[in-house]
C-alpha cells in the first residue's frame, strides 16, 4: 500500500511540475470534450497527429489529471527512455517502455535485388545473408524507395532469401517500384539496390504490463502512428493499439476496454508562447464479436485486428484535421477566415471544429468549377496581402490616413518602447538560455530529419528540446547569477546579513523578473504586429491598394458564404441545425473582476485567459482613440455592433494572429446604416447566421421549475413521462394555492 502511495504522490508532482512548464511555453491551451474522459475503468488513449514529440503525451495526461485525477502511463520509445533527462521524467510518469525495431537499424553487406520471376525472392550481390539475417527480421530499402520493409520468412544462402510478403503489399506498386529503380542503376553500372537490416523485437514484456495496467481498471496512452512527425496528415496507424485491447479482453473476460480519441492541433507548435488544442472525443467499447475472433488465432486474429484498428482510425478522423498536404491547409486556413466576418470572434475550439468542417466539405467538393475558382482567388488574395505586408485580420480594419491614424502610431509606438523598456531586463538576464535552446534545438531537428523517412522539417522536435534544454539551462544559470550577485555584495563590503541573503534574494526575484518579461514582452509583440496596417495608410499611394484588397475581401467572403450555402446541405442533412456560429451562441463568461490588468470583453465578462499583465494598457488604447466601445457598456448579442466598430482599427491584443481573438466575446452580429451597405454585408453573413431574432422555446414544460426538482427527475424515466409528471405537479400545487387564495 505504501509503494502505490509513494507512486501516486510522485505522478501527482510531476503532472504539477509539467503543469507549470507547459503553461510558461504555451499561451493558451484549451480542452475540448474532456467530459468524454471515462471516471473508471479500462481505457485507452489514443492520440494523434503525433507532431510534438514529448509535448503530445504530456498535454493529454494533463488534461486527464486536471478532468479526473486518472493516471495515464504512456508507452515510450525505449531508445527515448535511455537518455538521462527524458527517461528520468518518463519514470516519474510510470511510462511503458517500447523497443523498436527501427531504431536499432543497421547497413547490411552487399546489395540486393528482386527476382525476374518471384518477387518474394531476394536475390544478393556481395551480401552475406546467413551470417547477417535471420527469420523474422527485416529489410530496409533507401529513402528514394519511401524506406519500404519486408520481413525475412526464409534464409536459403548468403545470396538468397525469401520475404514474408513483396515489397509495399500485395498492390504491386512497390514492386514496380523497385524493379525501375533496379534497371536504372544497371544502366548505370550498378548492380542492385543498398539496404539495411533491422532486429526482430519481442514486445512479450511490453504487451504484458500493458494487460496488467488495463486489467486493473488503468489507463494506457499511445499514439499508433509510431514516431512523431510534422505532417499534415496522419502516418498509418500501427497494429499494437489494435492487439493490447484485444489482447486485455481475451485475457480476462471481466475486462472491458473503452477507446478514447483524442486530437491534438497545434498553432505554430515550434514557437514559445503559441497556442494548443486538445480535443477528446468520444469513447467506445471494443466489439466483443472481435474478441471472439481474435481468440481464435491465424486469419480471424488479423481480421480482427484489422477491424478495431478501423474503428480506432475512424474515431481519430471525428477530432482531427487531416490536410493532405501543407498548400491545401493554408487554404482552407484563409477560406474560415474570410467566411467569419469582422467582429466575430471564435475559441480555438470552433477555430478548430470550422476547420475539419471546411476542409472535409473541400475534400467532398474539389473538383467543382465553383471551388476551383474560389480555390484561384484566395490564393491571388494571399499573394496581395503578403505583397502589402499584412495579414487577412487587418485587412478589414484598414481605414484612411488622417492625423488620427498618425496618432495612433505615433502612441502605440511610445508604448512599445515602454514594453521593451520593461522586458529588457529579463531578456537580457534570458539571452543565454534563449539562444542555447534556439541553437541546439535546430540542431536536434536536422539529426531528426536525417534520420528519420517520414519528417518534412523536423519541426516536431524542435518545442521538446527547446523545454529539456531551458529545463536543464535555467538552474545553471540562476545559480550563476546568485553566485554573481553574492560575489559583488562581498566586494561592496555589504552588511553581513545582506550577504547572507543576497543569493536566496536572487533565486526569489529572477522567476518574477523572468515571467514580468514574458507578459510585458508578449504585450509588445502583440502592439508591434498592430504598427504594420498603420504604417502602410500613411504610404503615399497604398490607400488605393488597400481599397482594391478590401473590395476583393469583401467579395471572396460573400462567394465563400454562398458556397457555403449551397454544398453545405449536399454534404450535411443536418447543416441548418448545427452551423457554429449562430446568433444566440456565445462562449461562457468567466468570472473575475476586471480593471487595469484584465480586460472586459463584450459580454462583460472578464478576459479569459486570466493571465495577468496580458495586455495592461489596452484600456487606454480604447478610450484615447475610441475603439471596442463594447469594453465600456458590454455588447448585446441581439443588437450587436454600433456600424462603424466593425471598420475600427483593433487594439494590440486584437491584432495578434489570424488565428486568435478575445474568446470570451459573444458572436454579434455586425450591422450597418447604410441600406445598401447593409445588402452587400448582410450578404456573407448569411451563412453565419441562418436564424434570426430569438429562438422560441417548446412547449414541452411548464414554467418555474427548480432546478432541484429537475435535478430529481428518474433518468430511467422516458422524456414524455418526466414532463408530463412534472407539469401535473405544477397544476395540482397551482390548484392548491388558488384554493388558499
Amino acid at each position: 500500500m505504501a509503494l502505490v502511495t509513494k507512486s501516486s504522490a510522485t505522478y501527482d508532482a510531476a503532472m504539477l511540475f509539467w503543469r507549470v512548464v507547459t503553461q510558461i511555453f504555451f499561451r493558451e491551451i484549451r480542452p475540448r470534450g474532456a467530459f468524454n474522459i471515462p471516471r473508471d475503468g479500462p481505457v485507452i488513449f489514443v492520440g494523434a497527429p503525433h507532431n510534438n514529440q514529448f509535448l503530445d503525451p504530456l498535454l493529454l495526461a494533463l488534461e486527464v489529471y486536471k478532468e479526473t485525477h486518472r493516471h495515464v502511463q504512456f508507452l515510450t520509445a525505449a531508445k527515448s527512455m535511455e537518455r538521462k533527462a527524458v527517461g528520468f521524467f518518463a519514470r516519474l510518469m510510470d511510462s511503458i517502455p517500447v523497443a523498436r525495431a527501427a531504431d536499432y537499424v543497421s547497413s547490411a553487406t552487399g546489395r540486393i535485388y528482386l527476382s525476374p520471376d518471384d518477387p518474394c525472392l531476394i536475390l544478393g550481390d556481395g551480401t552475406n545473408f546467413t551470417s547477417e539475417l535471420k527469420p523474422r527480421m527485416q529489410i530496409m530499402l533507401s529513402k528514394a524507395l519511401n524506406s519500404l520493409v519486408a520481413e525475412v520468412s526464409e534464409v536459403i544462402s548468403d545470396t538468397e532469401l525469401r520475404i514474408k510478403r513483396e515489397f509495399g503489399g500485395e498492390s504491386g506498386k512497390g514492386t514496380s517500384r523497385i524493379r525501375e529503380k533496379v534497371s536504372e542503376l544497371r544502366r548505370e553500372g550498378i548492380q542492385g539496390l543498398d539496404f539495411k537490416k533491422m532486429p526482430y523485437v519481442d514486445q512479450q514484456d511490453m504487451y504484458r504490463h500493458v494487460y496488467e495496467c488495463l486489467t486493473q481498471g488503468g489507463g494506457i496512452g499511445i499514439f499508433p502512428e509510431g514516431g512523431s512527425h510534422d505532417r499534415t496528415d496522419l502516418l498509418p496507424l500501427k497494429a499494437g493499439v489494435s492487439i493490447m485491447a484485444l489482447g486485455a479482453m481475451a485475457n480476462d473476460p471481466n475486462v472491458r476496454v473503452k477507446i478514447v480519441p483524442v486530437g491534438l492541433s497545434y498553432f505554430h507548435a515550434h514557437r514559445f508562447r503559441s497556442r494548443a488544442v486538445v480535443e477528446y472525443g468520444s469513447a467506445f467499447d471494443v466489439p466483443q464479436e472481435y474478441v471472439e475472433m481474435f481468440k481464435q488465432g491465424g486469419t480471424q486474429k488479423r481480421e480482427a485486428v484489422a477491424r478495431t484498428l478501423n474503428l480506432i482510425y475512424d474515431a481519430l478522423k471525428t477530432v482531427t484535421v487531416r490536410a493532405p498536404d501543407y498548400d491545401t491547409l493554408m487554404l482552407i486556413q484563409a477560406v474560415r477566415r474570410l467566411y467569419k466576418t469582422p467582429g466575430q470572434h471564435l475559441t480555438l475550439g470552433q477555430v478548430v471544429e470550422l476547420n475539419k468542417r471546411l476542409l472535409e466539405g473541400y475534400t467532398h467538393f474539389k473538383d467543382e468549377p465553383r471551388v476551383q475558382k474560389l480555390r484561384e482567388g484566395v490564393l491571388k488574395y494571399n499573394r496581395l496581402v503578403r505583397d502589402l505586408g499584412l495579414r487577412d485580420h487587418q485587412v478589414p480594419r484598414a481605414q484612411k490616413a488622417g492625423w488620427k491614424t498618425l496618432g495612433l502610431l505615433t502612441y502605440r509606438i511610445g508604448l512599445l518602447m515602454a514594453w521593451t523598456i520593461l522586458a529588457l531586463p529579463g531578456t537580457i538576464l534570458n539571452g543565454p538560455m534563449f539562444i542555447l535552446a534556439s541553437l541546439i534545438s535546430r540542431k536536434k531537428a536536422k539529426e531528426a530529419l536525417a534520420a528519420s523517412v517520414v519528417k518534412i522539417a523536423g519541426r516536431d522536435v524542435l518545442a521538446t528540446w527547446k523545454v529539456l534544454i531551458c529545463l536543464g539551462v535555467a538552474p545553471l544559470l540562476y545559480i550563476f547569477y546568485a553566485f554573481l550577485a553574492t560575489l559583488i555584495a562581498f566586494r561592496a563590503r555589504a552588511p553581513l546579513h545582506w550577504k547572507i541573503s543576497t543569493p536566496f534574494l536572487v533565486f526569489v526575484a529572477l522567476p518574477l523578473m523572468n515571467y514580468a518579461a514574458l507578459k510585458f514582452g508578449e504585450a509588445g509583440m502583440d502592439v508591434l504586429k498592430s504598427l504594420r496596417p498603420l504604417v502602410v495608410a500613411l504610404v503615399p499611394g497604398q490607400q488605393r491598394d488597400l481599397d482594391k484588397l478590401k473590395r476583393i475581401r469583401e467579395e471572396l467572403s460573400n462567394e465563400v458564404a454562398d458556397l457555403i450555402n449551397d454544398f453545405g446541405p449536399k454534404l450535411y442533412e443536418d447543416f441548418n441545425e448545427w452551423r457554429i456560429l449562430v446568433p444566440s451562441a456565445s462562449a461562457p463568461p468567466s468570472t473575475g473582476t476586471p480593471g487595469l490588468w484584465r480586460r472586459k470583453s463584450s459580454t462583460g465578462a472578464v478576459d479569459a485567459q486570466g493571465l495577468g499583465l496580458t495586455h495592461p494598457m489596452t484600456w487606454i488604447d480604447e478610450r484615447l482613440f475610441g475603439w471596442s466601445r463594447s469594453a465600456r457598456r458590454g455588447t448585446s448579442v441581439w443588437s450587436g455592433m454600433s456600424g462603424d466598430e466593425s471598420s475600427r482599427i483593433g487594439t494590440p491584443d486584437e491584432s495578434d494572429n489570424d488565428d486568435t481573438g478575445d474568446y470570451d466575446n459573444v458572436i454579434g452580429v455586425v450591422s450597418v446604416t447604410d441600406e445598401l451597405s447593409a445588402t452587400q454585408k448582410l450578404k456573407s453573413h448569411q451563412g453565419l447566421h441562418p436564424r434570426q431574432g430569438h429562438r422560441l422555446r417548446k412547449d414541452s414544460l411548464s414554467d418555474s421549475v427548480h432546478v432541484a426538482r429537475l435535478a430529481a427527475v428518474n433518468r430511467t424515466e422516458t422524456f414524455p413521462e418526466a414532463t408530463d409528471n412534472l407539469n401535473d405537479e405544477i397544476n395540482r400545487s397551482r390548484s392548491k394555492n388558488s384554493r388558499i387564495d
